[in-house]
């Protein structure tokens, strides 16, 4: 879904081997990244894997919130999903669910990309809605792209940039 008034694009080019593709409802690929403990902690704070009926109320909510998309990369000709990312003013929860692409700044040029998308659209700011404590590489993605903790959670702390 489109935010309110503005057409989602069905692909946001970060560069030539790099894109974010508008969501679809196909999505079972997916399902193995919620199955892995680590990443559900991660994104969650808690080790409680995903059903199948869990993943589609999952992505059904953030595809009514905001531009949900799947983060892909060109592999062997083809562009493959790695990760997902929603993107709204309130909140931009991303998640690498292949652990082979973690730590090669992906996240922090898809953050990037979707700052400048902000921008664009004329935001004085986003925000992000929680990163846990313990999830060291979300807080330095978010960080090194201008996003500054404003507000201490439970277990963790909200992020903000402003323009």
């Amino acid at each position: 879904m489109a935010l309110q008034e503005i057409e989602q694009p069905a692909v946001i080019w970060i560069d030539k081997s790099l894109r974010l593709r508008k969501y679809d409802g196909v999505y079972d690929f997916a399902f193995v990244w919620y199955q892995d403990e680590e990443t559900v902690y991660l994104v969650d704070g808690k080790k409680e894997l995903y059903t199948m009926e869990r993943l589609k109320g999952m992505y059904e909510y953030l595809n009514d919130t905001g531009e949900l998309y799947f983060i892909e990369v060109l592999e062997n000709g083809t562009y493959k999903p790695i990760g997902d990312v929603t993107f709204w003013q309130e909140d931009m929860p991303i998640v690498i669910g292949d652990k082979n692409y973690r730590g090669k700044n992906i996240g922090r040029k898809v953050v990037s990309t979707l700052v400048q998308r902000g921008k664009r659209l004329g935001y004085d700011y986003l925000e992000v809605g929680e990163i846990y404590d313990w999830n060291e590489g979300s807080r330095r993605c978010f960080e090194s792209v201008g996003f500054r903790a404003y507000e201490k959670t439970e277990k963790g702390a909200k992020y903000k940039i402003i323009f």
